[in-house]
């Protein structure tokens, strides 16, 4: 299409027209706006991509009475469905186009099954709209959150809003973008079975812990991000030392540095172009529902593929294979065992689940129980000083300075700090509020942290 990709994270085509270049600015973020002008601007060369080439002149452009097969259209619906009227249910576009009003526009034969290219064309670029549950509907008409607080000093201002109290199932969408320096935490029917959009980031500490149905970590620094069970896909995209933990049908890491990944996983993860420094590490969490979680959405302990990524590279596969990575391949690495820790979810919750589903691989597993030997080890060497009591007293405060300086150096402290929450302002929906305060898995927690300095 004239050289032209589809609007993604990579780079739109060096010669943007003059009006993409107006809207390149505004919308760069928002790709359903992005989608929405790509379509405007070549749907004609799409359609003459479906035509069979006896319908093309020698130069390649479609002839005035050309025609398009019903199974060449419902091709197009990848990329686009609609309704028929508001509040209709959402159906590919080919269906809506062979009855009612549409078929006469669209100028539909049920004798040959077929279009007339250039009425079809007319029709769809009358119907074109921008999606009315995509981003940037969710932004415009969406509920607004207030699980975050505005931090002082933050250049922008944290945003999250949502669409899932009226859009239809598999639309639900939840978007947090400018999140500083905060904990934000959530459980409830608002996040079950919704798109997570989390967008520039910047060290905070998210936990979203329901079923989701996809996940988009974009353009994030510095952070956590501890996720409940994910239906389909976790992306992450243009993010530095962000560590995400995830049980999920596919996981997916591009252009990204330093940053590492706590996943279960059915499906090898997917190491796309750009990327440096990724460390990729077995699935080291858990809280009381997870289980509960996991069944809702089809997910299960067995198989485990955390550790056989598939890395692609610009041109294709570079590497299938079941081996670790050589040491040649600098772009990712399993986690030694050795730096292994277990990641504990700060929350009080209802439910079953005790441990890690599934447990921990055996390296992983003897690693934590060696730890654990030393510790027992050091208190017994302790017990065993036989310190009076001055010197317990200065004993302990030496282990608490050097542990607050532990603190400072690992930027732990900014977690547990924010970890504390509002004494008297209460961040719920205050419609909810009267409802939900006796209900922990439905209470937000957030706190600034601006404090620290």
């Amino acid at each position: 299409l004239i050289g032209e990709e589809w609007p993604s994270h990579r780079a739109r085509s060096p010669s943007p027209s003059e009006r993409e270049a107006k809207i390149s600015y505004q919308n760069r973020n928002w790709d359903d706006q992005a989608h929405l002008s790509f379509m405007q601007s070549h749907l004609a060369e799409i359609l003459e991509l479906l035509a069979e080439p006896g319908q093309l002149s020698p130069s390649g452009q479609a002839q005035r009475d050309g025609q398009i097969s019903r199974e060449a259209v419902r091709s197009l619906g990848l990329l686009l469905e609609g309704a028929a009227d508001h509040g209709k249910p959402v159906q590919p576009v080919h269906r809506l186009l062979v009855k009612g009003p549409l078929q006469t526009q669209a100028g539909y034969s049920t004798l040959s099954r077929s279009f007339p290219l250039h009425t079809l064309l007319s029709c769809l670029q009358r119907s074109l709209t921008l999606i009315p549950f995509g981003i940037t509907a969710c932004l415009n008409s969406g509920k607004k959150q207030i699980w975050a607080q505005q931090v002082e000093g933050a250049m922008k201002r944290a945003m999250i809003a949502r669409n899932t109290h009226m859009a239809p199932a598999g639309s639900k969408m939840v978007l947090m973008s400018q999140v500083f320096k905060q904990t934000l935490a959530e459980t409830s029917d608002k996040l079950t079975g919704a798109s997570i959009k989390i967008h520039r980031c910047s060290e905070a500490f998210i936990y979203l812990l329901s079923p989701l149905r996809s996940v988009n970590v974009d353009k994030c620094r510095d952070s956590t991000v501890v996720l409940g069970p994910v239906q389909t896909s976790v992306h992450v995209h243009s993010c530095q030392n962000v560590r995400v933990v995830c049980v999920a049908g596919r996981v997916a890491i591009g252009a990204s540095s330093h940053c590492t990944i706590h996943a279960m996983t059915p499906t090898r993860p997917l190491l796309l172009p750009g990327n440096t420094d990724i460390t990729l590490g077995p699935f080291h969490t858990f809280y009381p529902s997870l289980e509960d979680h996991m069944a809702s959405v089809g997910l299960a302990v067995v198989p485990n593929v955390w550790d056989q990524p598939l890395i692609l590279g610009t041109d294709g596969l570079t590497s299938s294979s079941n081996n670790p990575p050589s040491s040649q391949d600098t772009a990712h690495k399993l986690l030694p065992p050795s730096e292994f820790h277990t990641l504990s979810v700060p929350f009080q919750m209802e439910g079953d689940t005790c441990e890690v589903p599934g447990g921990l691989p055996p390296a992983y597993q003897a690693a934590l129980d060696e730890k654990q030997k030393r510790i027992q080890s050091w208190q017994k060497t302790v017990m065993e000083a036989r310190l009076n009591k001055e010197q317990k007293r200065q004993f302990q405060e030496l282990v608490e300075l050097k542990f607050h300086e532990w603190l400072l150096d690992t930027g732990h402290r900014q977690e547990l700090y924010s970890l504390i929450p509002p004494a008297v302002t209460s961040l719920e929906d205050p419609k909810e509020a009267a409802t939900d305060t006796t209900r922990v898995k439905d209470r937000k927690h957030s706190r600034t942290a601006s404090e620290e300095g």
